[in-house]
């Protein structure tokens, strides 16, 4: 007989994507799932005797060797070689169909696929074949049982990031875009950067880790530099992408870190890369998220005597909101109950085991005080259940002197959020990471976690911390509760008319009391602009009155800030800015102190978009953006971002000015190349407005 030689292979690729849910991938090669089987077709120059050898070889990495675990060489209907079986599932003529089924547990990654008969080895051309984590396949750490949930966290390329602040959470709309061109090979090339060993790549908690340090540029040159100067001028503003694929496919072609993110920026990329690889993963945001350096589970805040909140103090600082990832995965290397959602973080805040990483660490283990557990339980632990402590700086003799104002037990980690499974909604998962305020529950959770955290004494942390003189460390831990004032007094910071850029700024302080007697308060109230990390970025007014109340009684306030008091700040930052208002009420004669901060968010007029609601595919339709600028001020150097995964590549339009109570009308011509359902995402940029999102789907057939 003639010596047996392959003269084709053919990987089946659209009938092997549709079973392995991965025909969505835009690459020429074949992606599929590890744990379930795929066909592979093979054509020879003869037909295949009993006598025949021929074996199918799998090799990862730069040279793959059989010892190592990074060749395979399957021969069909031998015993399963490190748990990948083949199989012939019909010989007929000259051709042959083979069934491959790699393992549950393999390595993860882009895998080199040769044909060998006796001597002869065949290379079909775009032989490398992708293999991913599989949440279909219930011997896959990462399964996940209900399909509306994988729908949702690994086949949806778009979504939400809840921003703003816990008075007032808006979604921003994120093209995840994890099937697009190159996103892919980006995903591999950070797998191969990892320098992850072939078992770390067989497990999602060490890939998860790896790439919450990959997304972030620091010490190893991943893919976003974080940026929270204000400064962008060389880069692309935070504020100026709505997903990660430009961001993923210019990293890519440059290998070089893309200029700038911040927290949501981060996340949104790392939802892509854990989605790509086949993670379930999403996006979590949490308001007013502790971000503490010492993990002593207090953040501290410094008023001057007129209420405003200091900068220059304070080490740690409360975010508005905070957005991280929760990947689903089984936890092997914990004991049980810790499988399920965990937390990953890639904004580089703090270095864990000498990378900027975070995570994975157990959502669980957050919610029963187990924090402990590998990875960054303290520090996570913290961010959403730290205390908030309130310190009156004064000068006294020239010497800067604290005085202790109160604390907030329950004003860290509230509102934590994700995007509803299936729905365009919000969904409160603050449950999941913690039980009830004042629950027995939480109480237990509490005295858990300060076991292993044991906070030093109540001290400031500021650098003046040596003029005071320190509390003994408690050696019980102490459940702390909101202090009730003898006087029942209560506070509450309000907008009384809608907060539009360019008009006054209204807000009111309502001061109450519910106890018996006649009350004397004294209320000192400021208004700043700070960016999302609390950084104060402009003191605007303050307020001081003394009222009187009694019994149980209320009086609002009026806090009202003039449009050139903050115009000039809005127009000159590049950042989204909140405005805070901090109130401290003091009641003379029981010395009963309260403080209280809100932050809100600037108020917008909206993007209306005219478009069909279906479209054939590969036939053009056009898109209109209508806007009305109601506003009492020009928005100057106005720019449109469009993008539409499968239908319009992320494009940037200059708008120029918009005069108060004119309208732009900007036109687009869409050309559809994927079928299903699909969404146009746009925003809207100014230098006084940093960001008005729109979206709106369409149904390609």
């Amino acid at each position: 007989e003639s010596s047996l030689k392959v003269t084709g292979v053919d990987l089946l690729k659209s009938q092997n994507t549709r079973q392995h849910h991965t025909d969505g991938y835009n690459i020429k090669n074949l992606v599929v799932r590890r744990g379930q089987p795929f066909q592979v077709l093979v054509s020879l120059n003869r037909e295949l005797t009993s006598a025949d050898k021929m074996s199918l070889r799998f090799g990862i990495g730069e040279n793959p060797v059989k010892n190592k675990g990074s060749l395979l060489s399957l021969k069909p209907e031998r015993e399963d070689l490190n748990g990948w079986k083949i199989s012939v599932v019909k010989k007929s003529g000259k051709e042959c169909l083979l069934s491959v089924t790699s393992s549950p547990y393999a390595a993860v990654g882009k895998y080199n696929l040769h044909v060998k008969t006796g001597t002869n080895i065949y290379k079909p051309e775009n032989g490398a074949i992708y293999l991913l984590f599989n949440p279909w396949c219930e011997d896959d750490v990462v399964y996940m049982a209900n399909e509306a949930h994988r729908k949702e966290y690994v086949l949806n390329d778009t979504g939400y990031i809840y921003v703003g602040s816990a008075y007032s959470i808006y979604d921003r709309p994120w093209n995840y875009g994890q099937f697009e061109e190159f996103v892919l090979d980006a995903c591999m090339y950070l797998l191969d950067k990892s320098k992850l060993c072939l078992a770390d790549r067989r497990d999602p908690a060490t890939v998860s880790r790896a790439m919450s340090a990959l997304v972030n540029a620091n010490d190893d040159s991943g893919v976003l530099l974080g940026n929270w100067s204000g400064n962008y001028t060389n880069g692309t503003s935070p504020m100026d992408w709505i997903g990660s694929v430009t961001i993923l496919q210019n990293y890519y072609k440059t290998k070089k870190p893309v200029r700038y993110g911040q927290c949501w920026v981060f996340a949104g990329v790392l939802n892509t890369v854990m989605r790509c690889l086949g993670v379930p993963c999403r996006c979590v945001s949490t308001f007013d998220a502790a971000h503490d350096t010492e993990e002593n589970l207090t953040v501290d805040v410094y008023l001057n005597d007129r209420g405003e909140k200091l900068n220059s103090l304070s080490f740690d600082s409360v975010w508005n909101f905070h957005v991280w990832n929760d990947a689903w995965m089984k936890r092997s290397d914990l004991p049980e109950g810790f499988n399920g959602w965990q937390a990953i973080d890639s904004t580089p805040q703090e270095q864990s085991q000498g990378r900027f990483q975070c995570g994975p660490c157990p959502v669980k283990a957050v919610r029963e005080g187990d924090v402990y557990l590998p990875y960054d339980g303290k520090f996570v632990y913290a961010e959403v259940n730290a205390d908030r402590v309130y310190w009156l700086v004064k000068k006294v003799n020239g010497k800067e002197k604290f005085l202790k104002l109160g604390t907030e037990t329950q004003a860290i980690g509230k509102n934590i959020s994700t995007k509803a499974v299936g729905q365009n909604r919000r969904e409160d998962i603050t449950r999941e990471y913690k039980y009830p305020e004042g629950s027995k529950e939480e109480r237990m959770s509490m005295q858990r976690a300060y076991s292993f955290i044991r906070p030093s004494g109540m001290v400031p942390r500021s650098g003046y911390a040596s003029t005071i003189q320190t509390f003994g460390g408690a050696t019980q831990p102490v459940v702390p509760k909101e202090p009730v004032t003898k006087t029942g007094l209560h506070l509450e910071i309000t907008n009384t008319e809608p907060l539009h850029p360019g008009n006054p700024l209204e807000m009111a302080i309502t001061v109450k009391t519910s106890t018996p007697g006649n009350w004397t308060v004294d209320l000192i109230g400021s208004c700043q602009l700070q960016y999302y990390t609390g950084k104060v970025q402009a003191n605007l007014g303050t307020i001081k009155e003394t009222i009187k109340l009694e019994g149980t009684s209320e009086m609002q306030i009026p806090l009202k800030i003039a449009p050139d008091a903050y115009m000039k700040t809005l127009s000159s930052v590049e950042d989204e800015v909140l405005i805070l208002v901090t109130a401290i009420a003091e009641v003379k004669e029981t010395n009963d102190k309260l403080t209280k901060e809100t932050s809100m968010r600037f108020e917008y007029p909206p993007i209306t978009v005219q478009m069909p609601e279906t479209a054939k595919l590969y036939n053009d339709f056009t898109c209109a953006f209508i806007f009305k600028n109601k506003l009492n001020v020009t928005l100057e150097n106005c720019k449109l971002l469009v993008e539409g995964l499968g239908i319009f590549k992320m494009t940037t339009f200059d708008q120029g000015d918009i005069m108060p109570g004119r309208i732009m009308k900007s036109e687009i011509i869409c050309t559809p190349t994927r079928l299903g359902d699909k969404k146009i995402v746009a925003k809207l940029i100014s230098n006084q407005i940093k960001g008005i999102s729109v979206e709106k789907a369409i149904t390609i057939t």
